[in-house]
């Protein structure tokens, strides 16, 4: 053998090559999936894309905080802070419609079984939980309801004490964050 002869070298092509195209594999829909485009659509309406999904608590508190915020627009008692006001209201409606597409796409991904994404820390499978807080104040408003259609009892008080209603439900959460927090700290220290 001559030692001037070169072993063979294996051939590096001149330009990078793309890996091999993996052909797509079609995903059977699920049934129980639900469209980015119809929530997002359903939204204009707050909260009624998250209920699309199955978000029924998250849609019910967009629609109230829509409406609270329109009820102290149109009450003219807060005339300075009108403009404040118009802009959040319209902040958080495209928000809604936002916050519905988003959450039918990590739905659908969800139940793809798609574990590649992160999801937010607030998601969880949509579903109807049981809720005292919710089940007492529609039982109320039903009842208030009820007196005004069955026995003609006049509704012009409420118009007075509507504001009281907000502090329940700040109350409310507060008590419970607090409780939480007594909670998340026996746990820590054990």
């Amino acid at each position: 053998m001559n030692a001037m002869q070169e072993s063979p070298v294996p051939h590096v092509p001149s330009h990078p090559q793309a890996p091999p195209v993996v052909p797509l594999q079609t995903r059977m829909r699920d049934s129980r999936s639900k469209s980015p485009a119809i929530a997002a659509i359903l939204s204009m309406m707050p909260g009624l894309g998250q209920v699309y999904v199955g978000y029924y608590q998250r849609g019910f508190v967009h629609a109230a905080v829509i409406a609270t915020l329109i009820t102290i627009m149109s009450s003219g008692t807060l005339d300075r802070l009108s403009p404040l006001f118009g802009l959040f209201t319209a902040f958080f409606w495209l928000y809604n419609i936002i916050d519905a597409a988003r959450r039918a796409s990590l739905y659908n991904d969800a139940l793809a079984g798609n574990s590649s994404i992160e999801l937010p820390q607030d998601f969880k499978s949509p579903g109807i939980r049981g809720s005292i807080f919710g089940g007492a104040a529609l039982i109320v408003v039903g009842f208030i309801l009820l007196l005004n259609t069955r026995f003609g009892v006049s509704l012009d008080w409420v118009e007075q004490w509507w504001p009281v209603a907000p502090m329940i439900f700040g109350a409310y959460l507060l008590v419970r964050a607090l409780q939480e927090r007594r909670a998340s700290q026996t746990s820590d220290s054990r």
